[in-house]
């Protein structure tokens, strides 16, 4: 019995070692992503586009920080075909260090006032770089904290490198904010910026030291061991769980477009449409990016309980029905209450449906395709969704006004509503057992030395 229960105890230690240094490391490169989009909603519209008005150069600044969302597929494309063919932990290692240098180098980047139009175009290419290395992460991280965990915690563990988004959320806005009310606004413009990009060499060192640390998920070394990897994992997803992967893109939609709507576009939106300075929104958003701490986990725990599908549905329901009140509230200009419209947005409607999205998407793919299938569906959607709904949401705002973008908003939680009632419930499955699809893929993998 002490043997058994000292064995239990040891595996119990290694999933916690895991699940931490998937949350680190996701909360390192999440705190690059996001502190572009800081950027991008407050100072990148006058540093690289002046020529334009302000509406305009915030638009511009907005669609170089969507370049970011349309390269994560191609990361998740190249990440997810070789951490299914050689491993989850070289994905990780390789995709921190290509955020961080490319966060590193924003840094360092020459303004329009300096070198013209070289610096927008530079400024894209460091993006690219930026989604490719995040669109690597996503699906490594979650696979190595979900193959880990125990049968029925899978949505526990699966959630705390979900939690690296609220924490590189709050870090990066809180280094922000700290960084632009330390100096006055001219200083900040000429050169302040600059400092929460460049620290992000320090994290990217602490990053690696973690995630070296770590050993290879047992559900992959167990493939390995029997040599039946998949031969070309993307074509092998595509053509064994195509409904899946569809579902997992749609289930997506309103989880990542609504976010980027709460938590950058929110930014712009509290300064040039309420009139008001832009900590507020920053304020907002950093007590929710807190929350989210403990929402996210707390959500994910639910569905080892309840299922994923309940859980998930009532994040869907909840962004849809919210959509005009959010503007409600912000339009009141009273700011606890613009406080409370980010927080529930993002805590009750978001939390959610993250909380629980790691372990439900590793659960519809099988172990040989799984980094594949979980980041195709999980990175193309952010294009069609949080790539674009800045965007889209600053363009309808200019347009049409803010109940444009509430119709917006509800019209992408629709899209999740229904994806998740076509989806099947799967916290109770076996992660381990081959599925029928993998069986096909196993059978059909060439004998070796066969022609």
């Amino acid at each position: 019995m002490d043997r058994l229960g000292g064995e239990h105890e040891g595996q119990t230690s290694s999933i916690r070692q895991v699940a931490l240094a998937s949350f680190i490391g996701t909360a390192i490169e999440w705190y690059d992503f996001f502190l572009y989009g800081t950027a991008a909603a407050l100072v990148f519209g006058s540093l690289f586009f002046p020529e334009a008005t302000p509406l305009g150069g915030t638009l511009l600044a907005f669609a170089t920080y969507g370049v970011g969302f349309f390269a994560r597929p191609v990361g998740g494309i190249i990440f997810g075909h070789y951490g299914d063919r050689i491993g989850r932990k070289t994905m990780l290692v390789l995709s921190l260090l290509i955020m961080g240098v490319a966060t590193f180098l924003i840094g360092l980047l020459p303004t329009f006032e300096s070198i013209g139009v070289l610096a927008p175009i530079l400024l894209v290419v460091l993006r690219l770089f930026q989604g490719i290395g995040v669109g690597g992460e996503w699906g490594g991280a979650v696979l190595m904290a979900v193959e880990h965990a125990p049968p029925g915690r899978r949505g526990f563990f699966g959630s705390w490198p979900q939690m690296g988004v609220p924490a590189g959320l709050l870090l990066a806005n809180v280094v922000f904010f700290a960084s632009s009310t330390a100096m006055p606004e001219a200083q900040f413009l000429a050169w302040g910026w600059r400092i929460p990009f460049l620290l992000s060499i320090i994290l990217i060192g602490v990053g690696l030291f973690i995630r070296l640390r770590i050993m290879e998920s047992p559900a992959f070394m167990r493939v390995q061991e029997s040599g039946t990897e998949a031969r070309m994992p993307i074509l092998d997803v595509l053509r064994t769980y195509p409904k899946n992967v569809l579902l997992a893109m749609g289930m997506r939609i309103a989880e990542n477009g609504t976010f980027y709507i709460l938590t950058a576009f929110v930014l712009t939106y509290v300064v040039e449409e309420v009139g008001l300075e832009q900590g507020v929104g920053l304020r907002g958003v950093i007590i929710a990016a807190a929350i989210g701490l403990a929402t996210i986990p707390l959500f994910g725990a639910l569905s080892d309980r309840v299922g994923r599908r309940p859980v998930y549905l009532f994040g869907a329901v909840f962004s849809l029905l919210f959509a005009f009140p959010f503007f409600w509230l912000l339009n009141t200009g009273i700011e606890p209450l613009i406080w409370l419209a980010v927080v529930l947005g993002v805590n009750l409607g978001h939390d959610s449906m993250y909380g629980p999205q790691a372990a439900y998407f590793s659960e519809l793919f099988g172990t040989r395709v799984r980094y594949s299938g979980a980041s195709l569906g999980y990175q193309l959607a952010s294009v069609l969704a949080g790539g674009l709904s800045p965007l889209i949401a600053v363009a309808l705002l200019a347009s049409y006004g803010y109940t444009a973008v509430a119709v917006y908003m509800a019209f992408m939680a629709l899209i999740t509503v229904i994806s998740v009632l076509l989806a099947s419930e799967t916290f109770q499955e076996d992660i381990e057992e081959t599925q029928p699809a993998e069986r096909r893929l196993v059978s059909e993998k060439p004998e070796p030395g066969a022609q």
